[in-house]
C-alpha cells in the first residue's frame, strides 16, 4: 500500500514554542508534511521564522486570509491560549485537522463549541499532550491498563516548577482572560493529563488553591486529592514557586510501584520500577525497558496524528479524552474555590464553571466579574 501524499502543513504563531518545537517536529516528519504556510501578527517575527523555516513557506497576517488563500490539510496552532478557541474553530470550518498547543480552550464551554465543529465540519482537533507520548509512558500505560503491575492504590502527580515577576510580565500571562488559569491550566496540566492516560477516569476531587507570591488573577498553587473510578487515591500539585524544579509521577499498585522524574521531557531511562517483595525477579526484569527509546515529544505526538490521519480516524488528544483534562482542571478550581468536593460530570452547561474555570467566585474573579 503506497503512502499518501505529504500533508500540507499551517502554523498560526511563529513564536518559541512553534520555531522550537512544532518546526523540529515537522522536519522530523519531512516526509509525511510539507509545511507550506504560517501567520503571525507581529511582521517582525513572522519574517524571522521564514528565514528560519524557509523563504518558500507563504507568510500570513490573518489566519482567515491563509485559509482561503492555502486551504492546508492541518494547521499547527502555537497563540497565547485566548486566541485558541476562535483560529481552532476557523481552521476546522476550513476543512482543515488541528494540532494546538495546551489549553486548547479557556473553558468547557469553548471546548464543546470546539467539538460542534469538529461535528458539523468532519476534521477533527487535537491538543499538544506530549508528555502521553514517547516509548516509556506507552509501557507504563500498557503495563497498568493490563493488569501486569497489580491494581492501582495510590498515586502522586507532581508539577513543582518555578517562575519569576519577569515571567509574568508578558501580557498575556496571569489573567484568566488570556491563559484561563495558574499553573493548574498552564504548567501542571501535562502532568496530571498524563497521570489520567496511565490511571484511566477519575471519580472526585478536593482541592485547594492559593496567590502566595505572584500578582495575577489566578493561584501560582492548586493542590488536590483524587479518587479515581479504579479505586485508587492520589495527590496531585501544580505549583510555580518551587526553587527545585521537578516533574514527577508515582503509581503505587499492588505488585510494583512505577515511577518517572523529569522536568518538561521523558525518555525511558526517567522510568522506574520497583517490583513488591513476593515479585519474581524474572517478571520484574521484563517491565523495565522498552525495546524502542522514544523520547517524548511534539515530533512524537505529531507521528500519532498523521497516523490517524491516514487512517481516517479520531486522532489521540482529542474528543473525549482530551476534553476529560479540561474537566479535570476545572473540577479542580470548583472544588478549590467553592471548598466542596466535585465529581465528574458534575460541571454542565448552568454551572458556573461551564464558561469559566474562575466560576465567577468573588475572591478569584476578575474585578469586572467579581
Amino acid at each position: 500500500m503506497s503512502r499518501p501524499a505529504r500533508r500540507r502543513v499551517a502554523v498560526v504563531g511563529t513564536g518559541a514554542i512553534v520555531s522550537g518545537s512544532h518546526l523540529p517536529a515537522l522536519r522530523a516528519h519531512a516526509e509525511r508534511v510539507e509545511l507550506v504556510a504560517a501567520v503571525d501578527v507581529d511582521q517582525g517575527r513572522l519574517d524571522a521564522f521564514r528565514a528560519l523555516a524557509g523563504e518558500e513557506v507563504a507568510g500570513f497576517t490573518s489566519v482567515d486570509e491563509m485559509l482561503d488563500a492555502v486551504r492546508p490539510d492541518l494547521v499547527l496552532i502555537g497563540t497565547p491560549p485566548s486566541l485558541h478557541r476562535a483560529q481552532t474553530v476557523a481552521a476546522l470550518k476550513a476543512g482543515a485537522w488541528v494540532l494546538c498547543e495546551k489549553p486548547l480552550t479557556l473553558s468547557l464551554a469553548e471546548y464543546d463549541e470546539i467539538a460542534a465543529a469538529e461535528e458539523a465540519s468532519g476534521a477533527y482537533a487535537s491538543v499538544i499532550f506530549q508528555h502521553r507520548y514517547g516509548s516509556g509512558a506507552a509501557h507504563a500505560r500498557e503495563l497498568l491498563t493490563s493488569g501486569e503491575l497489580g491494581a492501582p492504590r495510590v498515586a502522586h502527580c507532581q508539577t513543582t516548577w518555578h517562575r519569576d515577576a519577569a515571567y509574568y510580565a508578558v501580557p498575556w500571562r496571569g489573567t484568566w482572560a488570556s491563559e484561563g488559569g495558574g499553573p493548574t491550566m498552564g504548567h501542571g496540566i501535562h502532568q496530571y493529563d498524563l497521570l489520567l492516560h496511565l490511571l484511566g477516569p477519575w471519580a472526585e476531587i478536593r482541592a485547594m488553591a492559593a496567590r502566595l507570591v505572584h500578582d495575577t488573577e489566578s493561584e501560582d498553587v492548586s493542590t488536590a486529592l483524587v479518587r479515581f473510578e479504579n479505586g485508587a487515591l492520589a495527590t496531585v500539585v501544580n505549583s510555580v514557586l518551587s526553587p527545585d524544579e521537578v516533574s514527577r509521577i508515582r503509581i503505587d499498585c499492588a505488585d510494583a510501584t512505577v515511577e518517572l522524574t523529569h522536568l518538561y521531557g521523558h525518555r525511558n531511562e526517567d522510568w522506574t520500577y520497583t517490583p513488591a517483595p513476593h515479585v519474581a525477579a524474572e517478571r520484574a526484569d521484563a517491565w523495565r525497558t522498552p525495546t524502542a527509546d522514544v523520547p517524548s515529544s511534539h515530533a512524537a505526538q505529531l507521528g500519532a496524528l498523521l497516523d490517524a490521519y491516514d487512517n481516517g480516524v479520531r486522532p489521540p488528544g482529542s474528543g473525549a479524552e482530551a476534553r476529560a483534562t479540561l474537566e479535570f482542571a476545572a473540577a479542580l478550581y470548583k472544588s478549590a474555590f467553592t471548598g466542596l468536593p466535585v465529581t465528574a460530570g458534575e460541571i454542565v452547561p448552568g454551572d458556573p464553571f461551564y464558561p469559566a474555570m474562575h466560576g465567577d467566585h468573588p475572591h478569584w474573579a476578575p474585578k469586572e466579574h467579581a
